[in-house]
């Protein structure tokens, strides 16, 4: 039988969790915003930083950011209409489309890195010692969806290469 409630330990770590999730949520997105890139757009270039100058099909940069294959091309338009990716056919059949991003691509993530990574140390990591980072890497490994579900990827929220603060 299922518990009508949560414990008063569930509920506050529950709680704890949302209110760290936004609070950590919203202030990166406005040191973002400083650069005129949403969390969106951010996640994107991300993922493109991470697989380096081939780039990423389409579909995959869409099935990681856990978006419908027309809201994501929308989103393409927006980065390359900035020049921030170039969109090419794939290499290993022509019928999809790789992104990559183009050096001012590169340069604006290397900047959101560096204001991510300032603003991730203040808000959380120089909060934690050591020990709580080694539980919550093994909290978060235990929480992840089971590789056999064929659910996404984790996208963005895995650790990208860049410049350290």
């Amino acid at each position: 039988m299922v518990a009508a409630h949560l414990t008063e330990l569930e509920d506050d770590a529950w709680r704890g969790f949302l209110l760290t999730h936004d609070r950590v949520w919203r202030e990166v997105e406005a040191g973002l915003s400083a650069l005129n890139v949403s969390m969106a757009e951010y996640s994107v270039l991300a993922l493109l930083g991470g697989a380096g100058r081939d780039g990423m099909r389409m579909t995959d940069l869409a099935r990681r950011r856990v978006m419908s294959t027309g809201g994501f091309t929308r989103l393409a338009d927006r980065l390359e209409r900035r020049g921030l990716i170039t969109r090419r056919p794939a290499p290993d059949d022509g019928r999809g489309l790789v992104a990559v991003l183009t050096a001012d691509g590169r340069s604006l993530l290397r900047k959101a890195w560096e204001v991510q990574h300032a603003d991730l140390r203040r808000l959380f990591f120089d909060r934690l010692d050591e020990q709580d980072l080694k539980d919550l890497s093994r909290i978060w490994a235990r929480l992840r969806p089971d590789p056999s579900s064929h659910g996404p990827d984790d996208g963005p929220t895995r650790r990208q290469p860049g410049p350290r603060p």
